[in-house]
């Protein structure tokens, strides 16, 4: 494991773990009796934790559907991140306004396999209620919402289990079945007592990006292509830091994916990743073809004209 200095901040991770932790098995002791209160309950308290570490100008609400311009509706929502500029008079209508949520959250107790596959179809159904963007890579592989999957803990828990790799497996097949296009892609997926996932996406490989592409193109095809990722931040991973929690990534990926939306909140995102507290990952690539873009942003990415390294530029190499 990594000697990474501590900071503050990995206590303040490991406190809210802790927490979580003790709800959990609060929740647990009566949740044979009522089901429903204790799935509320649940809710509350990933809805109090993204109050207490979201920008002051964000609004979070519990339970609620997200409606489009053309008046769609999504299914209910256990968790709605609301803009800054969100109407106060609409605030406790329960039907939100597409263009003023920031992100929407499913919150389980208890993970299991069949959670994963149904976030996952909402998700798609959610991120196709908004209008495809062009114009940038950014803005054609990414939705202007952030969707993802909270849980307090697991149910592969007995002798022999895998908890991780179930995750995994489940994550690649679900994407497999639901995602047509990598802006529908889950965002993040938090287990907070096992690990977090998070997506990314390279935006492109091919030859104009590596002048050595004879090694490259098994792995990407002849002619390149994008790539979508869902990164796996476990304690398993062989260069994890000490001080590593699930919370962190959830805060720190979060934060940078809002920020990309919301520049105002950067500054604080870039500290999160430089901190670290989101550890180290791993995944496995879904490979895309250049067709997912428009003619006027393919172009330009299959010559190769990209930015590597420049922050917060929507020509970036990945995201």
């Amino acid at each position: 494991m990594s000697n990474k200095k501590s900071h503050d901040l990995y206590n303040f991770m490991n406190q809210i773990s802790t927490d979580m932790n003790a709800e959990y098995n609060r929740i647990q002791m009566r949740a044979t009796e009522d089901p429903g209160t204790a799935g509320d309950q649940g809710e509350e308290n990933w809805a109090e934790l993204l109050r207490d570490w979201l920008p002051r100008t964000y609004e979070v609400v519990t339970k609620g559907r997200i409606i489009s311009e053309t008046g769609e509706t999504s299914p209910q929502i256990d968790v709605l991140v609301l803009k800054g500029s969100y109407p106060k008079k609409l605030l406790n209508k329960k039907l939100y306004l597409a263009a003023g949520v920031a992100a929407a959250f499913e919150c389980k107790t208890t993970l299991k396999a069949s959670h994963i596959s149904k976030t996952m179809e909402n998700c798609a159904k959610i991120k196709n209620l908004y209008q495809m963007r062009t114009g940038t890579p950014y803005r054609e592989l990414h939705t202007p919402i952030v969707y993802g999957l909270l849980a307090h803990s697991h149910a592969w828990k007995g002798e022999g289990s895998t908890p991780e790799e179930n995750i995994k497996k489940n994550l690649i097949e679900t994407d497999d079945l639901h995602v047509t296009h990598p802006r529908q892609l889950l965002d993040i997926l938090c287990v907070a007592d096992l690990g977090a996932w998070s997506s990314k996406k390279i935006t492109f490989i091919g030859p104009h990006h590596d002048p050595d592409w004879a090694t490259m193109a098994p792995i990407y095809g002849p002619n390149g292509s994008a790539t979508t990722v869902y990164v796996g931040h476990t304690s398993a991973h062989e260069q994890q830091i000490e001080q590593f929690t699930p919370i962190g990534v959830l805060i720190s990926k979060l934060s940078q994916m809002l920020a990309w939306e919301n520049p105002s909140f950067r500054d604080l995102a870039d500290y999160y990743r430089i901190t670290g507290i989101a550890g180290f990952g791993k995944g496995h690539m879904r490979k895309w073809p250049s067709s997912i873009y428009s003619v006027e942003t393919r172009t330009r990415v299959e010559s190769g004209m990209l930015s590597n390294g420049k922050p917060w530029d929507e020509w970036s190499c990945s995201f």
